[in-house]
């Protein structure tokens, strides 16, 4: 993938407003938790994926994206590498057509698994350094 389409799919990600985090943590210290506010805090609507948290601050969560009230745009994910294959799967099966593993979240595997899924894959950075350097409203 070109530097310019990663671009234009951070661009049109950063440009949704609808996101799913999986992997978000209860945990204040954990990068799954951080990012969830970062987001939030930033106007956007965040929806946590965690099978084990019924809530993260207030903010409901969900065991899988099949359980989310309205389709986001964007599937970010914060979790170990191994467990995003069924969870890319469902992101296929439901239509979401973008994907950004945070830096740890990534492999060979899951990257190649979401373009064999037709995905759109951000990989590489992470979303609040790029929510940063585009300076998101």
């Amino acid at each position: 993938m070109t530097t310019q389409i990663i671009d234009e799919t951070i661009q049109e990600a950063v440009d949704n407003k609808v996101w799913a985090l999986v992997g978000a943590s209860t945990n204040p210290d954990k990068y799954g938790n951080i990012i969830l506010h970062n987001l939030t805090n930033a106007g956007y609507k965040v929806y946590p994926i965690n099978p084990n948290a019924q809530e993260i601050d207030g903010i409901p969560c969900y065991p899988n994206l099949s359980a989310l009230p309205e389709k986001p745009s964007v599937v970010d994910f914060v979790v170990p590498a191994k467990l995003s294959i069924p969870f890319l799967e469902e992101t296929a099966r439901l239509g979401i057509s973008v994907v950004w593993f945070q830096p740890g979240a990534e492999s060979p595997e899951n990257i190649g698994k979401a373009q064999e899924l037709g995905l759109k894959v951000i990989h590489n950075t992470c979303a609040m350094v790029e929510k940063s350097r585009r300076n998101w409203q």
